[in-house]
């Protein structure tokens, strides 16, 4: 049964998949760029995780930002090999360099000094880089790699590590900066949470999967063997067309994390490009099905 739904060209489909997810890093490094130089930087703003602590070691020291991007982030490359995957590690590692490289080649003006729209455009632009890139496969800040990972050791949901990382970064902000800066800093990562979100098509900490397709085998064990998920099978009856014409079919449904989704659209596009699938938001999962088995 799985050859028949083979790709056609392999190579054609994979060059295709490496192209769309070059292009949302490429713009998503370039957007995350200008939010960075033309708002956030010239202004000493701040925003949450890996890159605000980038940003305030920047403003409080000589060092160049895209140094500190390198540095902040390479044991959260580390960390996602481990936790996510080598393909997310290699891609997360081009993209962290890249960003650096456009930081330190590439020079864009400053757009305003105006606080406010400092803080929700920078906020804006720099949510939208790090959105594409997660559309590409990859991540340009690694707090939620980190958080991932202590979710999992302490039983805790992404959601409440990411809050309490962050507010440990604007405390030092309100002590190193100001109290102002501070504030508007809660501002701009605000702006680029939301921002995050609408760019990756308002997926949350956790998506909930419903597929239904003729080859629900072929699908199940993909999920178990190349995503290392667990997942739930339902019997079920389905009915269409003008004469009530139904069948019996396995329901699958697996929960999985934002940066997970696009390499399950991408396998279950090679198994059935028909299938019929559903995604929804999980607030929070306990348990062992959200866990990813170690293979």
């Amino acid at each position: 049964m799985s050859e028949s739904v083979a790709i056609k060209n392999p190579t054609r489909f994979k060059l295709e998949v490496l192209l769309r997810d070059s292009f949302f890093i490429l713009s998503g490094i370039f957007s995350a760029a200008f939010g960075l130089e033309s708002f956030l930087l010239p202004n000493r703003f701040i925003d949450g995780g890996a890159t605000g602590i980038s940003l305030l070691i920047a403003e409080t020291s000589s060092i160049p930002l895209y140094y500190l991007i390198l540095l902040v982030n390479v044991p959260f490359m580390i960390l996602g090999f481990k936790v996510i995957g080598r393909a997310f590690a290699i891609k997360t590692t081009i993209a962290i360099l890249g960003l650096a490289l456009v930081l330190a080649t590439v020079k864009f003006p400053e757009v305003t000094q105006d606080k406010l729209l400092v803080a929700v455009f920078g906020g804006f632009f720099l949510g939208a880089g790090i959105g594409l890139s997660i559309r590409g496969g990859s991540v340009l800040d690694g707090t939620e790699v980190l958080a991932i990972f202590l979710s999992r050791k302490l039983s805790t949901t992404i959601g409440d590590i990411i809050i309490l990382i962050n507010i440990l970064v604007f405390i030092a902000a309100a002590y190193l900066l100001s109290v102002e800066t501070a504030l508007y800093s809660m501002l701009t990562y605000l702006a680029a949470s939301k921002t995050l979100d609408f760019v990756a098509e308002g997926i949350e900490e956790y998506t909930g999967v419903t597929i239904i397709s003729d080859y629900s085998e072929e699908l199940r064990l993909m999920i178990i063997e190349k995503l290392g998920r667990g997942l739930t099978i339902y019997k079920a009856n389905g009915g269409y067309g003008k004469n009530g014409q139904h069948n019996e079919y396995d329901v699958i449904y697996t929960v999985i994390t934002r940066l997970e989704i696009r390499k399950l659209n991408v396998e279950i596009s090679k198994i059935d490009s028909k299938a019929f699938v559903i995604m929804h938001r999980v607030n929070d999962t306990r348990g062992g099905m959200i866990k990813k088995r170690s293979l």
